[in-house]
C-alpha cells in the first residue's frame, strides 16, 4: 500500500521551530500538488531562491508526505506546511512528516481539535460569516477564506473586515497574479495562496529557474 493513501506511518523530520504565524512570512503561499517525490527538493529550493519560504504542500497524492518530508529534512529555508487537511489522521501523519504549518479547505469540530493539538500554526477553511464567527468564539484569528473567487473575493473579505476585524484571512482559490494584488491591499488579508508561479508546462519541463523567477514576481507583491 502507498503511505499517501493510508496515512499510518509517521515519518520523522529533524525538528524545526514552527513560526509563530503563517501569514507574516510572505505575501504569497505556494499551493503545491507534487505527483513525484524526486521533484520536491529542487521545487522547495526554486521557491524559496525566489523569496517564498512558506510552501503548502497539499495531501492530495500519494507521493505527498513523502514529499513533505523530504522538504522539511533538506530545505531548512523553507518553511513547508500541509494543506488539503480533511481528517485528524491526516494532521497526525503531516506533523510526523514534518509539517510547519496546517491548511484545511474547511473545518469540523474534530479536525479543528486536531489541528489545535498539532502545535503549529493553522489555517482552517472557512467561507461565510458564520464559520469565522464560530472560529472566533474558539480564539481562532487565522484562517483560510476558500474558495476565494467563488465564494465572493475582494468585495466579499472587504465586507468582514468593519464587523470582524479579529479575523484575518488568506484567501485560496482562483486567484492569480493580476488579482492578488488586489486582496493583499485589503486589512485583513494577511497573505494569499495561489498556483500561477508553478506553470504546469514548467513543472512538466524541470525548468526550476522560471519557477524561481515566477516566485520573484511573486515575493514583490506588497501587502
Amino acid at each position: 500500500m502507498q503511505r499517501g493513501a493510508q496515512y499510518g506511518r509517521v515519518m520523522h523530520a529533524a525538528p524545526s521551530p514552527a513560526p509563530a504565524s503563517v501569514l507574516g512570512l510572505a505575501p504569497v503561499i505556494p499551493v503545491v500538488v507534487i505527483q513525484d517525490v524526486a521533484d520536491a527538493v529542487p521545487l522547495a529550493r526554486a521557491l524559496v531562491d525566489g523569496g517564498l519560504p512558506a510552501i503548502e504542500v497539499t495531501l492530495r497524492t500519494p507521493a505527498a508526505l513523502d514529499a513533505l518530508a523530504a522538504i522539511a529534512a533538506e530545505v531548512p529555508d523553507a518553511v513547508v506546511g500541509a494543506g488539503t487537511l480533511l481528517t485528524p489522521e491526516q494532521t497526525t501523519a503531516a506533523c510526523g512528516a514534518g509539517a510547519r504549518f496546517l491548511v484545511s479547505p474547511g473545518w469540523s469540530p474534530r479536525l479543528l481539535a486536531a489541528m489545535q493539538d498539532a502545535g503549529v500554526p493553522f489555517l482552517p477553511g472557512v467561507s461565510t460569516a458564520s464559520e469565522v464567527v464560530t472560529l472566533l468564539e474558539q480564539g481562532v484569528t487565522e484562517m483560510k477564506f476558500f474558495p476565494a473567487e467563488a465564494a465572493g473575493g475582494t468585495p466579499y473579505l472587504k465586507s468582514l473586515a468593519a464587523p470582524l476585524p479579529q479575523a484575518r484571512f488568506c484567501p485560496t482559490g482562483g486567484i492569480g497574479a493580476a488579482s492578488a494584488p488586489s486582496y493583499l491591499a485589503l486589512p485583513n488579508v494577511g497573505c494569499v495562496g495561489g498556483t500561477w508561479m508553478l506553470p504546469a508546462d514548467a513543472l512538466a519541463a524541470k525548468d526550476w529557474g522560471r519557477v524561481t523567477e515566477l516566485a520573484r514576481e511573486a515575493a514583490a507583491l506588497t501587502r
